[in-house]
């Protein structure tokens, strides 16, 4: 056995072994319990960041751990390779998207399989191989069958630069996530999904999942966003025309001052044909899109129309303008506005001179002015007749009906989530499956795949689909639809094929019934809304065409925390930034570790610490994983990872954990070459001498086993460095190596779901097995954990005076006299009468003296 811990021989061989005996390899057993651990696939960027190293060890560690309960585990392995970026790094080398991301692809499987990741490799595919997407496209087709893919013309976020549409989370600031330029509101013919068709059972399926982070669950709730309103008509003056809006607190209906139409409205356009000002209005909100999220923030301007709606009840003309604060995508593109008990609502008519009129006062009488802010809070109407006197409760019913009664309205439930539009006009994507007749309708493809071309060059000025005839001309002047998909609809059903992704004749096969639903998944918290939501969604899809037989994809989630790390910069003439990497950067700090210069290495000038960031190429803060896995090998990257902090929370980057981890696993292999050393004929473990240290190793496991359950890794790592400290103490004789043995076993198995690779090396050197993945998890020594004696705290009067040692079998009066014999207890009895003593079972002797 080498005496030296040498990573890259023992990994490359560890490997090697796994590789040579199909270790990972996935096969459906109905006589064994399975697990299926999927971690979010990653986008062939070209290198693996720490932020994919974490995430991919902590779904790696709890694989290996089912696995080593017996369980019969999958974990699998691709490429979310559709998407924009390809497009602009292809534009930037000058080479097809398709040749840069299979390159990308053949890097970043060498680094994964470099971390000792266990993947079922037999499973691998990437989203942009026809023999996926062509799957993708069959179900959609199946879906405008169902009436549930639909296309129509919407007023869509268009990035000028990146030439697609953009969906409103996509828009911040009122500019594209991607590219940063100016958003533009157009109309354009988009494919749609009904997800909104689905709304209430995806809302009502988030109560059946309990394995999720709670606040994952509020996300998703919050954005579907359900709620009980009313829909009512606002007749439009002069017109017979009207303006459906929805509300959900009609008890303010009689406190409506004006109406707020989108700027996109068709009033709103009608109005500005013939007004200069209003049109430049409606053209600068068209230009400065803005996602639902930042109206919040945004200023809140509006221009009138020049036209009036009338008050449904009352009849009131009140005036209509059109606001940058409402959206046509969203609802009606008509809202009432209340400014008296609406923040909002307030602040505009404030800037614009509308009246505000109060209608909910405090039922308690309570001041409640409207002077400097609206009442916001549900109370008693007034001025509000004929529903004067109701408290807001009631008032939503009465007003409610009354609406209904006159034919103007009614209860309706709505909900914030809108259907998802899938339509992207970019080239690196998959192709949507339609053709459009020369008549004029348009029909799905019936040939699966519609197969995207890939030697294609980008130059950056819209999809090339669109300049190439021999894609999109079919003959008869057929066309070919040139759109591709939303590279999240890729995203949405990927963890299902990975059940079957051999099956040629169909989608799914009955191999998904046996894996679904993923009984782990892994990834960021990003994803809450977006991703996770439509994996739901299409989960329900393919449960309803017979595909799957479960409700929902994911049993259990868990969103693991960031990488972050120092930054430090220099301020340019031109007021940006240049970033320095810490790695180049010498910092002087004081005793409490705060930092109190920092100069950069190159040139001895000083840098400005900016504070601990995610890590980023953008603030250059970055660790490349494959320079640590050539300086200290993969299983200590993997340890550092996992031990600094728990799974869910941020990791603060540190080199000098890194190389603390580093330590350790030099500890352990020298722990293990001690044993190697030892005689084979050594007494077994369990002898007196050596019960406080058995006691420890197995009360330590107790705990550990317990923290493995609830996946808290860090303090796993801090048991096994508990058990190496105590195994270390053990005197160097032939009595204590059966101990030494029976604590080196439980560590290596404790520890070998994080650094797998010198576990498995230590466990076949010591002669413990072949393959530590089969050596059984480590079970805990309840007879082991017993004690002969049990201390007490002796109390004096309600004060600790001293602890004793007694036999556990002793009976009360031997602790009652042991506790008063007690050199220092003495002291503070001596000269008292003792009145009572109180002894508490295994804990604690109190004597009352006087």
């Amino acid at each position: 056995m080498e005496s030296q811990y040498k990573p890259e021989r023992i990994e490359n061989e560890a490997q090697g072994f796994w590789v040579q005996t199909g270790a990972f390899r996935a096969g459906e057993d109905p006589d064994r319990e399975k697990f299926y651990c999927l971690s979010m696939f990653p986008y062939p960027s070209g290198k693996l960041h720490m932020g994919h190293v974490r995430n991919y060890t902590i779904g790696d560690v709890i694989s290996r751990y089912q696995r080593m309960l017996g369980k019969n585990v999958l974990q699998p392995m691709g490429w979310d390779a559709f998407g924009l970026p390809a497009e602009n790094a292809a534009i930037k080398h000058n080479k097809p998207p398709a040749e840069w991301t299979y390159e990308n692809i053949a890097y970043m499987k060498g680094q994964l399989q470099r971390l000792g990741f266990g993947y079922d490799w037999d499973r691998e595919f990437a989203t942009c191989d026809p023999d996926y997407y062509r799957w993708e496209q069959w179900l959609f087709t199946r879906l405008i069958d169902k009436g549930l893919a639909y296309r129509k013309s919407a007023t869509v976020n268009w990035d000028p630069v990146d030439q697609t549409v953009l969906a409103n989370e996509q828009v911040i600031d009122g500019k594209g996530w991607r590219s940063g330029a100016p958003v533009e509101k157009r109309d354009i013919e988009q494919w749609f999904l009904r997800i909104t068709d689905y709304a209430q059972e995806l809302l009502d399926d988030l109560d059946r999942l309990d394995g999720w982070p709670e606040q994952v669950v509020t996300m998703q709730r919050n954005w579907i966003g359900r709620s009980v309103g009313v829909q009512m008509k606002f007749a439009i003056e002069g017109s017979a025309e009207t303006l459906d809006v929805y509300t959900t607190r009609p008890d303010t209906l009689m406190g409506v001052t004006y109406v707020a139409v989108a700027a996109e409205h068709p009033l709103a356009l009608e109005a500005a044909a013939n007004n200069r000002a209003l049109a430049d209005f409606i053209r600068e909100c068209r230009s400065g899109a803005l996602g639902e999220a930042d109206l919040e923030t945004a200023e809140k301007r509006g221009m009138p129309l020049g036209r009036n709606a009338l008050h449904p009840v009352s009849g009131e003309a009140v005036p209509i303008f059109a606001a940058n604060f409402v959206l046509m995508g969203y609802g009606t593109g008509a809202v009432m506005a209340v400014p008296a008990h609406d923040q909002r609502d307030w602040e505009f008519a404030d800037k614009y001179g509308i009246p505000k009129k109060q209608v909910i006062f405090d039922p308690d009488g309570q001041p409640c002015g409207i002077e400097h802010a609206a009442y916001v809070e549900k109370g008693v109407l007034a001025n509000s007749a004929p529903f004067d006197g109701l408290n807001s409760e009631a008032a939503f019913d009465a007003i409610a009906a009354w609406l209904e009664k006159h034919d103007k309205g009614c209860k309706q439930v709505n909900f914030r989530l809108r259907d998802w539009g899938v339509s992207r006009q970019r080239y690196w994507g998959c192709p949507i499956p339609v053709i459009h007749r020369a008549d004029g309708t348009i029909d799905p493809a019936d040939t699966f795949p519609v197969r995207l071309p890939e030697d294609i060059l980008v130059d950056g000025s819209g999809s090339p689909l669109k300049k190439l005839p021999a894609f999109y001309e079919l003959g008869n002047g057929d066309l070919r639809e040139t759109d591709t998909f939303d590279t999240f609809f890729e995203s949405s059903w990927y963890y299902a094929r990975y059940c079957c992704p051999d099956a040629d004749d169909r989608m799914l096969d009955e191999r998904a019934a046996y894996w679904l639903p993923v009984d782990q998944y892994v990834g960021g918290i990003e994803h809450a809304i977006l991703h996770l939501l439509y994996a739901r969604f299409f989960n329900k899809l393919m449960r309803d065409d017979g595909l799957v037989d479960c409700d929902e994809p994911f049993s259990r989630l868990l969103t693991q925390g960031m990488v972050v790390a120092e930054t430090y910069y220099r301020d340019r003439p031109d007021g940006s930034r240049e970033w320095f990497n810490p790695a180049d950067i010498e910092v002087e700090r004081d005793d409490k570790g705060r930092t109190q210069r920092a100069i950069a290495k190159t040139d001895g000038k000083p840098v400005i610490p900016g504070g601990i960031e995610k890590m980023s190429k953008s603030k250059n803060n970055g660790v490349d994983p494959q320079t640590l896995i050539d300086c200290y090998g993969a299983d200590t990257v993997r340890l550092y990872t996992m031990f600094t902090a728990p799974p869910d929370q941020s990791l603060e980057w540190s080199d000098e954990g890194v190389e603390g981890a580093h330590r350790f696993l030099k500890r352990l292999w020298a722990l293990g070459v001690r044993l190697h050393a030892t005689p084979s004929d050594t007494p077994a473990a369990g002898q007196d001498q050596f019960a406080a240290t058995r006691r420890e190793l197995h009360s330590v496991l107790q705990k550990a086993l317990f923290d493995y359950e609830r996946q808290q890794y860090n303090t796993v790592v801090s048991a096994c460095m508990t058990m190496v400290n105590a195994l270390t103490r053990l005197e160097d004789t032939p009595a204590a190596v059966g101990v030494l043995r029976e604590g080196v076993g439980i560590v290596l198995r404790l520890l070998a779901p994080i650094a797998p690779h010198v576990c498995h090396t230590l466990w076949r050197e010591l002669g413990f097995g072949d393959d530590v993945q089969s050596g059984g998890w480590p079970a805990v020594d309840e007879a082991a954990l017993r004690s002969e004696t049990v201390e007490y705290v002796v109390q004096v009067n309600g004060k600790m005076r001293g602890k004793i040692q007694v036999a556990v079998d002793v009976d009360q009066a031997t602790i009652e006299q042991t506790a008063q014999d007690n050199e220092n207890v003495q002291r503070f009895i001596e000269g008292l009468r003792i009145q009572r003593v109180i002894v508490v079972p295994n804990k604690l002797v109190n004597i009352v003296a006087k």
